[in-house]
């Protein structure tokens, strides 16, 4: 029995680096390549490893800065023999023209602006060197049905937007939020960011900032044991580092290593999954989430909170280092016994 896994790579230059007047190589040091566990790390340790990575490249920032940083972004990814496909934060449009960002996602505009959008970021990542991409994640996992139906109409097969953490907002596909089995919707196949059970009934997407070592072994585990056709995990070009772009975050490397270590190990249980693959795939099989368990969850606040405060600067130690989903208040619970 296998449960293949996507191990993906959301690269991308961050709006929250953009300076005003910067030229591109401060925000690339910071969001591509920080504190050398970025991009050209991330690459050799799946090399050592033998392991696939979809690599969901922006190259949303050309719009700003031009197609040379993101010509840097793909040449290694394909050069490593890794995949690139689509990844489009919508904000860059409106950094490029001088507009506030703040609150912009690709679901604030309708499925004309959408299309649009999309059809500029493939014609860009193509002219930074890369294939044609056949698959898309929106930034920030902002999609809907309108999403869908532009990019089939773009000839895209695939998606992998749905994070139901994340539901109804910004990811607001119509799909269940403890929907993580691939399944055919809206003329493409949807890889939904697969979850695990988190408190008082939530739930909690497999992010390597999200989840520790423990919960991600376990999820795997549960993934093979339920017969998961696939199990999707997310993680980020900057994520290694602290938040600020300028030190390592050796948990969370801790974390990317451990996870390549096992799947290596268990390659002929766990193979690692790319988007040439997906004619393979088993589509609306049945698939329950791990279910949630207290100890695992005190031990991932107590390491959270230790590389929150040993890290990251303290007013960012709440939230930093704690996952996308994750309020600060969250570190205290375990000293409240919750």
């Amino acid at each position: 029995m296998q449960a293949p896994v996507l191990l993906s790579v959301d690269t991308e230059l961050t709006w929250r680096h953009y300076e005003p007047g910067d030229c591109w190589r401060a925000n690339f040091e910071r969001s591509i390549e920080p504190a050398g566990v970025g991009l050209a790390c991330q690459l050799e340790t799946l090399a050592r490893h033998r392991l696939k990575a979809c690599f969901f490249v922006d190259p949303m920032p050309a719009l700003l800065y031009g197609i040379e940083p993101i010509r840097q972004i793909v040449a290694p990814i394909l050069a490593a023999g890794q995949e690139v496909q689509l990844h489009l934060h919508a904000q860059w449009q409106a950094v490029a023209e001088g507009r506030d960002p703040a609150g912009i996602e690709l679901t604030s505009f309708g499925r004309a602006e959408q299309k649009r959008l999309i059809a500029l970021g493939r014609d860009l990542l193509v002219a930074a060197g890369a294939p044609r991409p056949t698959a898309f994640r929106g930034g920030s996992y902002a999609a809907n049905a309108d999403t869908l139906a532009a990019l089939a109409e773009l000839g895209f097969i695939a998606d992998s937007s749905h994070n139901g953490s994340h539901h109804p907002f910004p990811s607001d596909l119509p799909l269940p939020p403890r929907a993580i089995a691939p399944v055919r919707i809206g003329g493409l196949v949807e890889l939904p960011v697969s979850q695990i059970g988190g408190r008082n009934g939530g739930l909690r997407h497999l992010q390597l900032c999200a989840v520790s070592t423990n919960e991600m072994r376990a999820a795997l585990g549960h993934a093979l044991a339920d017969g998961h056709p696939l199990t999707t995990i997310v993680s980020h070009s900057f994520e290694l580092a602290t938040r600020d772009g300028r030190r390592v975050n050796a948990l969370v490397r801790g974390r990317f290593e451990s996870l390549c270590r096992l799947l290596d190990d268990r390659r002929d249980s766990h193979p690692t999954f790319s988007f040439d693959q997906l004619d393979s795939l088993r589509l609306g099989a049945a698939a329950t989430l791990m279910p949630h368990r207290r100890r695992r969850t005190v031990r991932r606040f107590a390491e959270q909170l230790w590389a929150g405060a040993r890290y990251e600067r303290p007013v960012e130690a709440a939230t930093a280092t704690a996952g996308s989903s994750v309020q600060g208040l969250e570190l205290l619970l375990p000293a409240l016994g919750l």
